[in-house]
């Protein structure tokens, strides 16, 4: 069992950076691959990126592709998401999730943070 709590969101102007963190309970967290996804109002949850269980391998959407960046602490149990150059269109309540292996695939991720926003205006 992992619980997976986000934080980091907020509202900031087009251009800006955040980093959100998802900080996960449990001693089985460096054996999960973890996801970060999003969904903005009205529309279907998307894949952002994912990052293996070591840290070696990441892979994003191709809309993140160089302003977002993955990276985890396996030490402090936290998955981080560096988001760089905010775009409006970037605006949508953020997931971590955590799964056995690498996906895209939300229906895969067997556990789920509850969320934060990222707001950016433009």
């Amino acid at each position: 069992q992992v619980q997976l709590v986000e934080s980091g969101g907020g509202l900031v102007q087009a251009g800006a950076s955040l980093r959100l963190s998802c900080a996960a309970s449990g001693r089985t967290f460096s054996t999960y691959a973890m996801g970060w996804f999003r969904q903005a109002p009205g529309k279907e949850r998307e894949f952002v990126g994912a990052i293996s269980s070591g840290g070696r391998t990441t892979y994003y959407a191709e809309f993140v592709k160089g302003r977002f960046t993955i990276s985890r602490d396996n030490a402090k149990n936290t998955v981080y998401l560096q988001m760089d150059s905010l775009k409006p269109e970037d605006t949508a309540v953020y997931y971590c999730a955590a799964n056995d292996g690498l996906s895209s695939l939300s229906y895969e991720y067997d556990y789920w943070g509850q969320g934060t926003q990222v707001t950016v205006s433009s």
